[in-house]
């Protein structure tokens, strides 16, 4: 990940202890369990606001207070939010820690990342998940938050929720959907506008539990034990400031570790800045490689989703089951995904 991308993951949005990995089950998120839901948001209830990631400016977190207070909630900033170790908010036990604290706090209905980058990896071993089993809450955010949601998501069975992230763009369209799902408690279905077109790889419908993220930091958990049962799945992934060939890599990783050949349907929501159109070097477009890889799946498939690192942005569930049609680019969720 360069540094001109790790800057826009933030602005949108130590090493490990490794023995701590042996305190957790080896097991991951199955798709025959129902996962767990957390209660839903109401007006007047408490967020927390952690930073997993890269560091925020006290400024970010006026921005942050001030979009929340709109939404009616209260706000709880972890301490250690505005810490910065390098290129990281804070050493890995400490952004930990926040995150550990706020799931034992029964005063906080929510924990929102306050920005993107990296670093959430980082910090997977270190998580207390059957105290997070326990008290169930929303978990929002996107980007390299990516790794926070489908780390709980696979080792406490939570309902985790790709979406705005603190330091977002808190806007009508985005947020109309966030309070849909996580306030509403709605099964949603969501399809683009009609003038946000989408491409349909391969028609037709699919059924499965939905999950997925950020496609650079997914793949980088490959191989770990925080990636969740792929069998029969719904995959959506998005990415920002990859070039294609770095696109194509990743879901190469993908069908070569198995994952595809497991999957139910497949989304490809948004690829921002990922054409450097000045760059003259011979390419594949986009949908070339995802017709490469996807397309002899056999299985449901489009590109263009409205999710990822754009202005107007669904909020997605990662674990609820939905049914898919490529054709229409639509997700309809089958059940709530918080009670």
């Amino acid at each position: 990940m360069s540094i001109n991308r790790r800057q826009f993951l933030t602005g949108f949005g130590q090493s490990l202890l490794l023995t701590q990995i042996s305190q957790f089950s080896p097991t991951t998120a199955n798709a025959s369990v129902s996962p767990i839901k957390p209660p839903r948001l109401k007006i007047g209830d408490t967020v927390g606001l952690v930073t997993p990631a890269s560091p925020i400016k006290k400024s970010h977190l006026k921005f942050i207070q001030l979009q929340l207070a709109r939404q009616g909630l209260n706000v709880k900033v972890a301490p250690h939010a505005l810490d910065q170790y390098g290129y990281l908010a804070g050493v890995d036990r400490a952004r930990a820690a926040d995150i550990n604290t706020f799931f034992a706090d029964h005063s906080i209905q929510a924990l929102i990342a306050t920005g993107g980058g990296w670093g959430s990896s980082r910090i997977l071993p270190l998580l207390d998940y059957d105290l997070i089993r326990r008290h169930p809450k929303i978990v929002l955010g996107y980007s390299d938050i990516t790794a926070l949601l489908l780390g709980i998501y696979s080792r406490s069975e939570l309902i985790t929720f790709h979406g705005l992230l603190g330091t977002s763009i808190w806007n009508e369209f985005s947020v109309g959907y966030l309070k849909r799902l996580l306030f509403g408690a709605e099964a949603i279905v969501f399809q683009n506008p009609v003038e946000v077109r989408v491409e349909t790889i391969t028609p037709g419908q699919a059924r499965g539990r939905l999950v997925g993220g950020n496609l650079s930091v997914m793949g980088a958990l490959v191989g770990s034990a925080f990636l969740p049962d792929w069998n029969q799945a719904i995959l959506f992934v998005e990415d920002v400031g990859e070039d294609v060939y770095r696109i194509d890599r990743m879901l190469t990783h993908l069908r070569l570790a198995g994952i595809l050949e497991q999957l139910a349907g497949f989304i490809f929501g948004q690829c921002t800045r990922c054409l450097d159109e000045e760059d003259d070097s011979p390419t594949l477009s986009l949908s070339q490689v995802l017709n490469d890889h996807i397309r002899p799946l056999g299985i449901p498939a489009w590109y263009g989703s409205m999710i990822g690192h754009i202005r107007n942005q669904f909020t997605v569930p990662l674990g609820v089951e939905v049914e898919i049609d490529a054709k229409l680019g639509m997700i309809k969720m089958l059940e709530s995904a918080v009670i």
